[in-house]
């Protein structure tokens, strides 16, 4: 195997035997789902219908929301955007819009310092350039950001943007990520060597003169000898637009200092805590300074992932002095918000004549648009989340982030994996169709097995690069077959040929994680009350998906309460405890395994207390329904006794 890093900085030859590695996984995903649903039986909160948390304030229309959350005295912010897709600012002249009454601030990049930074909301060191800055004197893409104002109402806002002039020196643009890549292009960045990552593996740009944001080359096994050997070869090119979260409620923050002049950022956003330091960063402030407050968000699916207005509405709040309200509109969205990256995926396979995968590459060129947010990973993710679905003797994946002059891309659901296995499963049934094999029986024959190791994914240990994820369960041998029972796979159906309307029948199959393994991190803070009711705090991020309920479920679970008796808070940085946010489908997996050990400490200390109060051993005991058990049956004891007796008896602690 061949890794070249990022950077570029060299390759290594490295060895794959993983034999001893990793001891194997028992059990397969069908045992492990037969398990679950007989646990799920067992269960009194878990499984069970319950009412959402958050049902009473969002069907009654309660101000829960970002946009609702009022200050005394607020302004409201507009954003001034770039009508060129490449161009220099030579002037700006705000005194017209000064002047306006109502105005109170008009920035540009002359007023804010020029500190480079990504606005990814993913864990330091951002594995993302650092190509942005608050305010520029070079606009990269139609929206992108030229002055920021702040006045008495939206309107007032609004009218003073058409009264600010600017001066633009109109460059050529590059709309193209193959265009972009080739000698002579126009170049959208120069190299930035003053942020704090300059020079380490994450941050530089990895090709600024052929645009390119960040590279990824990854080869698994002697890939020429393997298409040596095959008796056909299978190539295609495919292609995915651009695609709009279209989420119901967008961007908006509100800033304002408090009485300790501290920076209060109350935002619709899945990372407040990567937010908060990212946040910092730009500002120039101590993380001591700034707190994110996330109430409750509608709707994320990844375009909140990201520190998009939260330093607007900070510069302005830090200008004025005053609370600062900023909301994108839908026009904005769709042109200064965050898309899916389009692919261009180019797929080299070889097979052998039975249907035997051999080799196979994928080559992801991902538009990036103006900023490489998210980028890197996103389009190594192409290829680290799909290629590994097949088994081969060798394979290669090249990844290539590349700058246009088109609106910025960032994190989306499936998080690169969508365009992958488009690309990954459309090259499987050319494959089968240049076989005349029925693609169901090719996907049968190669795809991954229980036992196998993941190609993508190596890591160095003592020198060796080794596979550092086993698939210890595989379901693909029973989901293909019940898959094909259900859609009658094997049946004649009526195409409708002649007819308005017309029918086709395929077969897909794709994989994905929950959270990123041995990676992420997220955890709660419990607080037992008087009345036998808890206080549940986390920094996981409810963004309509319902984890405040699913977190709950699983407190009350564990602490033997019901759901009536659990408390959950939103996100506050100041109190909630840390954790890297909402994204990768990870809340559940975990933040939720954080609450259940911290539910299972509370219980712990509930029942040893109870234990001496009633001479009994703590391990002999349990809590059903708020009621302490024992071996001889219910007590009478409750949870809210043994609330009282820690906070005001002999056993006094927290």
């Amino acid at each position: 195997m061949i890794l070249s890093n990022q950077d570029g900085r060299g390759s290594k030859e490295v060895m794959t035997d993983n034999s001893e590695y990793y001891e194997p996984g028992v059990g397969n995903i069908a045992d492990a789902a037969h398990q679950y649903s007989r646990q799920i039986g067992r269960t009194r909160v878990v499984g069970q219908k319950e009412r959402r948390v958050d049902a009473r304030p969002l069907v009654t229309g309660a101000p829960v929301y970002a946009a609702e959350f009022e200050q005394p005295n607020m302004l409201h912010a507009r954003v001034l955007h770039s009508p060129h897709a490449h161009a220099n600012i030579r002037s700006i002249d705000k005194s017209r819009a000064l002047a306006l009454p109502g105005v109170y601030a008009v920035l540009t990049y002359e007023d804010l310092p020029r500190v480079a930074h990504s606005t990814a909301g993913q864990p330091y060191p951002e594995p993302s350039p650092y190509d942005a800055y608050l305010l520029d004197n070079r606009v990269r893409y139609v929206g992108d950001w030229v002055a920021f104002v702040a006045a008495e109402t939206p309107a007032i806002a609004e009218e003073a943007l058409g009264l600010i002039d600017v001066d633009y020196e109109v460059l050529p643009a590059v709309f193209d990520p193959l265009e972009a890549m080739r000698e002579g292009a126009p170049q959208l960045h120069e190299p930035d060597t003053t942020h704090p990552n300059s020079g380490k593996h994450f941050g530089d740009i990895f090709d600024p003169l052929h645009n390119i944001a960040a590279h990824e080359e990854i080869a698994h096994g002697d890939f020429s000898a393997a298409m040596s050997e095959a008796d056909i070869i299978v190539e295609g090119e495919y292609r995915v637009p651009f695609i709009s979260h279209a989420v119901l409620e967008p961007h908006v923050c509100t800033a304002y200092l408090d009485g300790y002049d501290r920076l209060i950022v109350v935002s619709s956003t899945q990372v407040p805590y990567h937010t908060r330091r990212q946040l910092a960063a730009v500002l120039q402030l101590p993380i001591a300074r700034v707190r994110v407050v996330k109430p409750r968000v509608g709707g994320g699916f990844g375009s909140k992932q990201e520190m998009l207005l939260e330093p607007v509405a900070a510069v302005l709040a830090m200008k004025t002095r005053l609370p600062v309200r900023i909301e994108y509109s839908r026009h904005e969205e769709f042109t200064a918000g965050r898309f899916r990256h389009p692919m261009i995926m180019r797929m080299r396979s070889g097979v052998k004549a039975d249907g035997t995968l051999l080799a196979i590459s994928m080559h992801s060129i991902g538009n990036a648009g103006a900023y490489g947010t998210h980028s890197f990973t996103v389009t190594r993710s192409t290829g680290h989340k799909t290629l590994c679905l097949y088994r081969a003797k060798a394979y290669h994946f090249q990844a290539d982030a590349v700058y246009t002059n088109l609106p910025i891309t960032g994190a989306m659901r499936g998080y690169g994996a969508p365009q992958g296995f488009f690309a990954l499963e459309s090259h499987i049934d050319e494959i089968a169709r240049r076989l005349n094999m029925d693609p169901l029986d090719f996907r049968r024959r190669n795809h991954v097995q229980k036992g196998d190791w993941d190609p993508m994914e190596m890591e160095e240990v003592d020198g060796v690069w080794r596979s550092k994820r086993q698939f210890r369960s595989c379901g693909l041998p029973q989901c293909l077959e019940k898959g094909a029972a259900v859609i009658g796979w094997h049946e004649p159906f009526d195409r409708g040929d002649g007819k308005p309307i017309r029918r086709g029948r395929g077969m897909a199959t794709a994989m994905q994680g929950s959270g990123v393994a041995s990676f992420e991190l997220g955890g709660a803070s419990i607080k037992l009350n008087e009345d036998g009711s808890f206080n549940v705090m986390t920094g996981a991020t409810d963004i309509g998906q319902g984890s405040d309920t699913i977190l709950a479920q699983i407190a009350a679970e564990a602490l033997g309460v019901g759901m009536d008796q659990i408390i959950m808070h939103s996100v506050d940085t100041d109190s909630s405890v840390f954790d890297y946010g909402s994204y990768a489908s990870s809340t559940t997996y975990i933040s939720g395994g954080g609450v259940k050990v911290a539910a299972e400490r509370v219980r712990k200390q509930v029942l040893d207390v109870a234990a001496d109060m009633l001479d009994c051993a703590p391990e002999d005991m349990s809590i059903n329904d708020g009621i302490i058990y024992t071996p001889r049956g219910r007590s009478n004891l409750t949870v809210a006794d043994i609330a009282n007796e820690t906070l005001y008896g002999k056993h006094r602690q927290q």
